[in-house]
Order: structure tokens, then sequence, then C-alpha cells
């Protein structure tokens, strides 16, 4: 057994002076925050569609499906607030697969890490300047989030790495809304604990530094589904569930209670298409419980070009396809986003 150290990376202040942000993007980002706070402080009704693909593995389709939901965010403005998914770290259940655009800017070559924190840093600016829409990302490393902390709006924190003391820790210093996904176990317990320690300030190590944070009021709730002893699939997006969670969080001190609601994963049992019904399911009991209504912010849904998912280096590779969970097509995730801003 060993463990080799290949080469020395920059720091993230190394890396922001070496690839410094536009004064656009700079203000876009400023501009964008402000909203989405503002749908979490109660102070906007404006809803939160949280959507894109599984994992950004090519800047080209990534950029073209931003381009598409920055012509619809023009025409659902006023109801809604789009947020692309560009996740850019991909967790692994067993550890092996595609782990992200961060460690292999290409799929298909060998991991490189220096130059996946280039592309990532390049694709989420691109991404704001050409577009104005800030994005989501999900932090699966606490200690590389301060390369994207200029450029991310919103950040999610995944079922298998919200019970980990650093990551909670390292939510409570941001600065923009984190997403704690429930525990595959869906315990609402270790979930609100999460919420409650993100929402703390801390004291603790950081990238070698000892780092003080004040806590992030904006630490909420995202429902995903959970997994039984069996690895069946136990939704957890039902009426009663949601009023279940309103009834726990009322039970805790929690600034901005709020929920996302993951429409795919154990909630659909990763079968995509279901994610249309899961989403009008969301919507009818909002409309139906005025305390649903306030807690629900928003739905996170797994989008791409085209439907379905492929393997790497499959032949033929299709253009916009996922390559790791599979995605709701163009077509489908647009009319879907015209029935939320009709609905919400």
């Amino acid at each position: 057994m060993s463990m080799n150290f290949v080469k020395k990376l920059p720091i993230p202040a190394e890396v922001k002076k070496m690839y410094p942000l536009p004064q656009k993007v700079v203000k876009s980002k400023k501009q964008r925050d402000a909203e989405i706070r503002d749908v979490f402080t109660g102070k906007s009704d404006k809803f939160l569609v949280i959507i894109g693909p599984c994992s950004a593995d090519s800047p080209e389709p990534v950029l073209d499906y931003t381009h598409r939901l920055a012509k619809i965010q023009d025409k659902v403005g006023d109801r809604l607030i789009l947020i692309p998914r560009v996740y850019t770290n991909k967790p692994r259940t067993t550890g092996e697969g595609y782990k992200g655009m961060i460690h292999q800017p290409d799929p298909e070559k060998r991991p490189d890490v220096f130059a996946g924190l280039v592309a990532v840093r390049s694709l989420h600016t691109t991404v704001i300047e050409e577009t104005g829409l800030t994005c989501a990302d999900e932090m699966l490393y606490p200690e590389n989030y301060r390369y994207l902390d200029d450029l991310l709006s919103y950040v999610a924190i995944g079922a298998r790495s919200v019970e980990d003391q650093h990551h909670r820790m390292t939510v409570s210093g941001m600065d923009v809304p984190a997403g704690m996904k429930n525990p595959t176990s869906g315990d609402l317990s270790v979930l609100l604990n999460s919420v409650v320690a993100a929402q703390a300030q801390h004291t603790f190590i950081y990238r070698g530094w000892e780092v003080n944070t004040t806590g992030n009021p904006l630490a909420h709730v995202v429902l995903r589904g959970a997994t039984n002893k069996h690895g069946n699939s136990l939704p957890n997006y039902h009426y009663e569930d949601l009023k279940l969670l309103h009834e726990k969080y009322m039970e805790r001190d929690l600034l901005n209670p709020a929920v996302i609601v993951d429409t795919n994963h154990s909630n659909s049992g990763k079968k995509y298409l279901e994610q249309i019904r899961i989403v009008k399911e969301v919507l009818h009991s909002r409309s139906y419980s005025p305390e649903l209504k306030t807690l629900v912010k928003g739905f996170m849904i797994e989008s791409y070009i085209e439907d379905g998912a492929q393997k790497i280096g499959c032949e033929p590779h299709i253009y916009g396809k996922s390559i790791t969970d599979p995605c709701l097509g163009w077509e489908k995730s647009e009319q879907l986003i015209y029935e939320i801003y009709k609905k919400c």
C-alpha cells in the first residue's frame, strides 16, 4: 500500500489570480445571489428550479444547455429563478467510475486534477458570462470549495457527505444557500442536525488554517429519497413526508426553514421520467397546504439535452446525453418548467 504525491496544486488564491473573473461575472453573481437569498429569507415568493445534467461532463453541451435555460428564464422570471446544475464533482458509491470534470476534464483520458480545476473554473465563468445565470455545484470535497466560492450561487451537500463534520462546518462559512440532502437512511433527525451545525458558528482546521465561521442562515433541507436495508428506494416527497418535515422543522430553532425536493435519485428510483409526475404531485401538495407552500422553495431536476444515459466511450457518442445517471431530455424539461411556472 502506498500514496504517491504527484504534484503540489496551487492554492485557491493563486488559481483565482491566474484566472480572474471579468467584472461582468462579478456583477451578475452579486445580483443573482441577492435574488436567490430573498427566496430563502421569505422576502421573495419566487420558486427555484435547480436543473441540469447529473454531471457536467463536457463544456460544449453544458453551455448549449445553459443557453437554452437562459432563454426560458427571460420568459418565466417573474415567478421562477432557474439555477443550472453544473455539477463538476461526482460522488461514486463504490469509488469506481467517472468522478467528474474536476478529476477528468476529458472523461476518456487519465485524471489530471490541476487541469480539472482550471476547466471547472473556466466552465462556471463562461456560463455566467454568456448567459447571466449563476450555477449550483456539489461540494464533494470541502477543501476544494474555495476554488469556486466566487462563482457559485448554490451549493449541494450529498447524502453521503451530510453526516460529515467537516462538510457541515465548511457550509457554516458560506454566504450562499447550501442544500443539505437527507442521508441515504432517510433519518430526519440526522438531516436537521446537519442544518443546525451548518447554521452555527465554528472554529476548526481548514486547508491548514485555524478558521472561524459565523454560521450560514441559508442552510436548508433537500429531500432526495432514502434506501432501506434491502437496497430499495423509499421516496420522501409525498404530502405526509413534507408535513412531517414541517413539524420537525418547527420543533427546532432554525433560521429560514426551507426544503428543496430532489425529483430524481431515490425519490424516483432513478427512473428519470418519474420526475415529471413527482413535480406535479409536490406542486399539488404545495397548493393544498399553506405551510408547505411556504416551506417548499423549489425542485432539483436532473435534465440534459437528450433523454436517458450512455456509457463513457460508447459508439456512437450521443451529444448532450448523460454519462452518469439518466436525465430528462430537453423537450420534456422545457415543458416541465412551464408547468411549474403555471402552478407554483
